[in-house]
């Protein structure tokens, strides 16, 4: 973990950034607290190189909502534009199926915000109950979902992708798998099989990148390593479809309006 146990600022991600064509960009929150949005949200009012932010509220919690209308109301909150909890690796992996998270999500919803679905393979079909019972919120899956890539493993992620997919109100950030193969001999083969599927279930229209940094230094040298593993997976797009790829969708999805 040494390549990412520090503090990471916005001049760590402008440096980053430099010479891999990303400008602009949305933090999402990686903690569970609030004071970690709150301090993202002051982050991107200071700052132009950030565009939006997706922050964490616990959706189970009845307080949920009262406390994403505070976030809304702080220095920055205009930036609020997404909201994601973290349902990975859960006891429970039907979180996202609970009845108090269906609510929330659908208050969100009402409130012009996105959610995030940040899911491994056993919360998959949690998810698809979530999205299922929220036919007007706007939802993007993370990381693909996190497959088992260093086993190797398809089912049962490949039909449940297939199945939340179905919904055409979900979106999916390409993002997040280099830590899920081997973080020391990884090549970008091991990834083909997986994105295939994910470009064949929602097609290049509802895709995004997805950088996962600082997280992704685990197993990538650098935020340029990621950026190159995306564009060799989508090396197939048409110039409209990387225009969505690498810009449109999220600014369609977060509802930007700040560019």
């Amino acid at each position: 973990m040494e390549s990412v146990r520090r503090n990471f600022d916005v001049s760590d991600l402008k440096q980053a950034l430099a010479g891999t064509g990303i400008e602009k960009t949305i933090l999402v929150h990686a903690t569970t607290t609030y004071a970690e949005t709150y301090e993202l949200l002051e982050i991107a009012q200071a700052d132009q190189t950030i565009i939006a932010v997706v922050g964490w509220l616990q959706i189970d919690s009845p307080d949920a909502i009262k406390e994403c209308e505070k976030y809304l109301q702080a220095p920055g909150g205009q930036y609020l534009k997404g909201i994601r909890d973290v349902a990975q690796d859960l006891p429970d992996s039907n979180y996202l199926a609970k009845p108090q998270s269906i609510a929330t999500v659908q208050q969100l919803g009402k409130m012009g915000l996105s959610y995030d679905i940040l899911t491994k393979t056993p919360e998959l079909r949690a998810a698809i109950e979530l999205v299922r019972a929220c036919p007007d919120v706007r939802f993007i899956l993370d990381h693909i979902s996190k497959p088992y890539i260093a086993r190797q493993e398809f089912e049962p992620w490949k039909s449940l992708i297939t199945e939340l997919a179905a919904f055409e109100n979900v979106s999916c950030k390409i993002s997040g798998m280099v830590t899920e193969a081997n973080w020391n001999t990884w090549k970008v083969s091991d990834y083909t099989p997986y994105v295939d599927h994910i470009i064949e279930s929602f097609t290049p229209q509802r895709l995004m990148f997805g950088s996962d940094w600082p997280v992704a230094l685990l197993s990538a040298q650098s935020y340029a390593d990621v950026v190159s593993l995306a564009s060799s997976l989508t090396a197939k797009f048409s110039q409209d479809e990387n225009e969505r790829f690498w810009e449109l969708t999220a600014i369609e999805k977060y509802q930007i309006t700040n560019l």
